[in-house]
């Protein structure tokens, strides 16, 4: 008999073994009387059931969850988008849409960090002035047509034309662009500036459909609010009211894009008018995330902005002198203002760098009395308080300090700082007032032309922590950003250091420099760098904040946001880990 017989007759004899006991159980079932059978089957099926579940949860021990594909996020914003356009942004909410519609050569990551999106990859010349840039060959529009360097330097080159009025006219003014090939661009600079690489964030736009358009129409383009991008989502319907303002903007995901499709399908964006109407439909459900709420549960990132009050000697004689800018900064109760007037979302600061890695922070002096404390520092000075006039004299200088006037934007977290250094400054005996601006007439008509002894104002920081415009005594005057009117030779040599070096060590090292020195002749009164705070729903997953530069930054990850999961084997994990 070979070994194939032998096999077959032992799986005949396996067979008969197994009906004959089969047999042998279904004669025992049937000397059962019938209650015994109904037990029996109740106890085999229990039975089963145990055993399946024990499987199941088995199987499920050793599965992983992971993002998948779906689900959407309806977003509250106050305002009504007008440009959802890279060179024409000029809100939080155009910037929040065109960077949904938008994508750049390169990105914000995460952690904050610069990375290529419709780029490959760039280099950088020794001499840090020629930037060059190749294009993935699969980036394309949401409409399916490719991305190329003729689309880049088109955009570079709009945002640069005076005609079209662009916010980032200034940022790429002097900067030459060229082709190289089809998926090479260089950018030349005229002299090194570290901060260039932030730049080409720029979301890129299509040639094909604006080359034709006149700088006369292309602000009134239908593109404006049906854009044509490359970025991770595009606009699938926009709604307006009866007198034609945009409520309510719908975004699908975009299957183009270059980085891979995003897990949500849908974003949806409702516009309202007041602040407490958004704050409404977050609590009725009719929004689930916004920003700039302050809520338990919510999201924070540090804000790249540092608020203070700023002085004005050119206006007040008297702020010319430092124990009187002094006393006023070490007055304001900076732990109050924090805890109870910013409801702890806030750092403490005196010092005009807001927090972050590359600077510590000037230490702030630490009294149980602030107004004894600033009282002090005028008295050293040898001013004496006059009560009968409420006025501090300083005999000798022939100079008064009896009343100050805060002027600032109408906006209710300003008018509540402006109202807590008025309380304490009246404790230090001088008579505040407080004047609120609308945020357009305080640019124009106070800032520009510098009509101002003491402005409460935020300076809104660049990721590259560049303090170039607001600290450089060329920018002293209008449109420069620097309110203070502040002079200083070796901060301005440190700051010109800062800008062109491309060594991140000078550039940290000199940045403490200017914190520490600037910080001890006190400027202004710096009070506070704001928490950027983000309230989203709890199930949704996957967002990381970097610091915050512009609220739009809250979308760096965006991609990468999933409501929706599914279970797998851990080698499966992987590869979803690496959308």
């Amino acid at each position: 008999m070979n070994d194939l017989d032998s096999d077959t007759l032992m799986e005949r004899l396996k067979r008969s073994r197994s009906i004959l006991l089969l047999e042998r159980v279904h004669k025992r079932m049937l000397s059962f009387s019938p209650g015994d059978r109904i037990l029996f089957y109740a106890l085999a099926t229990l039975v089963g059931i145990a055993s399946l579940a024990s499987l199941y949860a088995l199987e499920q021990s050793f599965l992983v969850q992971v993002p998948t594909y779906g689900g959407s996020l309806t977003e509250g914003a106050v305002g009504s988008p007008q440009f959802i356009n890279p060179l024409l942004a000029i809100s939080d909410v155009d910037r929040d849409l065109s960077s949904l519609a938008y994508a750049g050569l390169m990105g914000l990551s995460g952690t904050g960090s610069f990375v290529p999106v419709l780029a490959e990859n760039y280099t950088v010349s020794s001499d840090g002035k020629t930037y060059d840039f190749t294009l993935r060959k699969n980036a394309k529009f949401s409409d399916g047509t490719l991305v190329t360097a003729d689309d880049v330097i088109f955009t570079v080159e709009k945002a640069q034309n005076p005609a079209i009025k662009s916010p980032v006219y200034s940022n790429w003014s002097g900067v030459s662009v060229k082709m190289i090939d089809q998926h090479t661009v260089r950018f030349t600079l005229p002299k090194p500036y570290a901060p260039f690489l932030g730049l080409t964030t720029l979301g890129i736009l299509p040639a094909r459909l604006w080359r034709n358009m006149s700088n006369a129409e292309f602000p009134f383009s239908n593109l404006q609010t049906n854009p044509v991008g490359s970025g991770p989502f595009k606009v699938a319907n926009v709604s307006r009211d009866a007198s034609g303002l945009i409520k309510r903007v719908s975004f699908v995901y975009n299957p183009y894009y270059v980085l891979g499709r995003p897990y949500l399908d849908n974003i949806h964006f409702n516009f309202y008018s007041r602040n407490e109407d958004l704050t409404r439909a977050l609590a009725n459900g009719s929004v689930e995330s916004v920003h700039g709420v302050s809520t338990n549960g919510v999201l924070t990132a540090p804000y790249a902005r540092v608020f203070g009050v700023f002085f004005n000697s050119n206006e007040k004689q008297v702020y010319a002198r430092t124990e009187v800018r002094k006393a006023l900064s070490l007055a304001i109760n900076r732990k109050t203002l924090v805890d109870t007037v910013l409801d702890g979302y806030a750092t403490a600061i005196i010092g005009p760098v807001p927090p972050g890695k590359n600077v510590v922070q000037t230490k702030i002096p630490q009294s149980d009395d602030p107004i004894a404390a600033a009282a002090d520092v005028l008295k050293a000075s040898g001013w004496t308080y006059d009560g009968s006039a409420r006025a501090w004299k300083n005999t000798g200088a022939k100079q008064t300090l009896d009343r100050i006037t805060i002027r600032t934007s109408n906006v209710p977290e300003l008018k509540n700082v402006a109202s807590a250094a008025k309380a304490d400054w009246e404790q230090l005996g001088i008579p505040t007032d407080i004047e609120l601006y609308e945020p357009g007439d305080l640019l124009q008509n106070v800032i520009r032309p510098r009509k101002y002894e003491a402005l409460l104002y935020g300076m809104v920081i660049d990721r590259d922590q560049d303090l170039y415009a607001f600290w450089h005594s060329q920018g002293r005057n209008d449109p420069g950003l620097n309110i203070s009117l502040y002079a200083n030779k070796t901060v301005d040599a440190l700051l010109e250091e800062a800008r062109g070096s491309t060594d991140q060590r000078i550039r940290a090292t000199n940045l403490q420099k200017i914190e520490t020195i600037i910080a001890a002749e006190y400027p202004a009164a710096f009070m506070y760098a704001p928490n950027f705070t983000y309230a989203v729903p709890d199930d949704l997953k996957g967002v990381i904040l970097p610091q915050i530069i512009t609220p739009s930054d809250r979308f760096a990850t965006i991609a990468s946001w999933y409501r929706k999961t599914d279970a797998v084997w851990p080698f499966f994990a992987s590869d979803a880990s690496s959308h």
